[in-house]
């Protein structure tokens, strides 16, 4: 007898990938939230000094994209990062193997940092950044989330290669036409 291959799901597919964003984008929130608590309500006021001077919290404002640049811009920003995210989740849905624990997580990662970024870009104007790493520009936990997961997404592009999202097998519905096109019997 022939094993019908196993159709995945669309609960399934999403499950690991939102459950990661919505933990990110807490925790981006939450942690964005304490350092404006702590060290604000202004910017560039007060650091927390962690390890030495390579790292620290110090709570800053930006406007721009990634590590500062382009300040002048931040509605542009706005509308680019939530067509970004859109596009990421019809990439991971219809483009990527999506079966794949590692692409799933790798998508937790992006969607729920860009979420993070977009909550404040909306909410607030700005980012809330507020990690500082030796010479690295500062940054947040939503930051961190969608490096890591663009550079998890990134590895297993260069070692895998693209592979074709699974689709689902046809169903032959002829079986349950027939039995439910049959007169009851009685």
């Amino acid at each position: 007898m022939r094993q019908r291959p196993e159709i995945i799901s669309s609960s399934s597919v999403w499950a690991v990938p939102l459950g990661l964003a919505a933990t990110i984008l807490i925790t981006d929130q939450l942690t964005k939230l304490w350092v404006v608590n702590t060290l604000g309500p202004e910017p560039r006021t007060r650091e927390l000094m962690l390890v030495g001077d390579w790292l620290s919290l110090r709570y800053i404002r930006n406007t721009g994209v990634a590590f500062g640049l382009f300040q002048e811009f931040p509605q542009l920003f706005t509308v680019t990062s939530i067509l970004i995210t859109l596009a990421a989740i019809y990439a991971y849905r219809y483009h990527l193997p999506y079966q794949r624990p590692w692409i799933q997580f790798s998508m937790g990662l992006i969607i729920g940092g860009a979420l993070g970024n977009i909550v404040d870009r909306l909410r607030l104007g700005y980012v809330v950044d507020f990690v500082r790493v030796g010479w690295w520009p500062i940054f947040n936990v939503a930051d961190s989330g969608v490096t890591v997961g663009v550079t998890m997404l990134a590895l297993h592009l260069l070692l895998f290669g693209e592979e074709p999202a699974p689709r689902p097998m046809p169903r032959d519905d002829s079986l349950l036409d027939e039995l439910l096109s049959r007169e009851p019997e009685g």
